[in-house]
């Protein structure tokens, strides 16, 4: 009888080894279906690109289902500061060229970046411009209540020189840290002016409003986008999607200017 019971063991011990392999295999497959795990890709970008890259995110999406794209938006510079600090990113879009050289500098660059749009400054009032601002010149007035970005962050970079450039001189009421707390601030009420970029007046369009700048005066943002060291495989496809001619006639309907 001990033979017969030897012989059971083993048996069971072969069974228990296929079904182990047989697991191990599927697990690599992502499931029994041979559906591959999706592709998750993490995207830093400039603030002012909140709207137009959800609207291309959620197209991409729809033609890759397997590939999720969920972004952190804010103020270029504090971004980059974030990438060389170690956060992990596969995509990043700057509203300015020196941002991306900073993380360029840092060696978390795969390739070289592309410009893919650019924008202009406005000057942004409340809904039906109460205060009958028409210039930057009237962003003296010491009775405006004005919000600017700070010097640190590509907007307040090229609002400075747009106010340079007029020989405007200000003293702002509030100085924020990326263009969007300046768009909430004349949506809410606690500010009667800012300046920033054209499409941000266009994304919160029956909010506010947008006062043109001259061409002498104004600045031109030029924005790149790189595909970063280590990145998700569909990264490039996000990359290539802002690059695309739909991606940039999205872009253009959200206030951007294509190159």
């Amino acid at each position: 009888m001990a033979p017969a019971r030897r012989s059971l063991g083993r048996d069971a011990a072969a069974l228990l080894g296929l079904a182990v392999a047989l697991s191990a295999c599927g697990g690599e497959g992502g499931g029994g279906g041979g559906q591959s795990e999706a592709s998750r890709v993490t995207v830093f970008a400039a603030s002012s690109l909140t709207q137009a890259f959800e609207a291309m995110a959620e197209e991409l999406e729809e033609d890759s289902p397997g590939t999720s794209i969920r972004f952190n938006f804010g103020s270029s510079s504090d971004l980059a500061t974030q990438l060389e600090q170690g956060a992990r990113a596969d995509v990043y879009a700057s509203a300015d060229e020196a941002n991306m050289i900073r993380v360029m500098d840092a060696d978390l660059v795969e390739g070289e970046p592309s410009v893919f749009v650019k924008n202009k400054l406005e000057i942004i009032v409340s809904a039906g411009n109460p205060e009958g601002i028409r210039s930057l010149e009237d962003l003296e007035n010491s009775e405006l209540v004005l919000s600017l970005c700070n010097e640190e962050c590509p907007a307040g970079k090229y609002a400075a020189e747009a106010l340079d450039k007029a020989g405007v001189n200000v003293e702002p009421d509030s100085l924020e840290t990326e263009v969007k707390a300046v768009v909430t601030r004349l949506q809410v009420g606690e500010a009667d002016a800012g300046i920033v970029y054209a499409s941000d007046v266009a994304s919160a369009e029956g909010e506010v409003e947008g006062v043109p700048i001259p061409a002498a005066d104004n600045v031109i943002a030029t924005y790149p986008i790189a595909q970063l060291t280590d990145a998700e495989s569909a990264a490039g496809e996000f990359v290539d999607f802002a690059l695309s001619k739909r991606g940039r006639a999205i872009l253009e309907e959200h206030g951007f200017l294509v190159p």
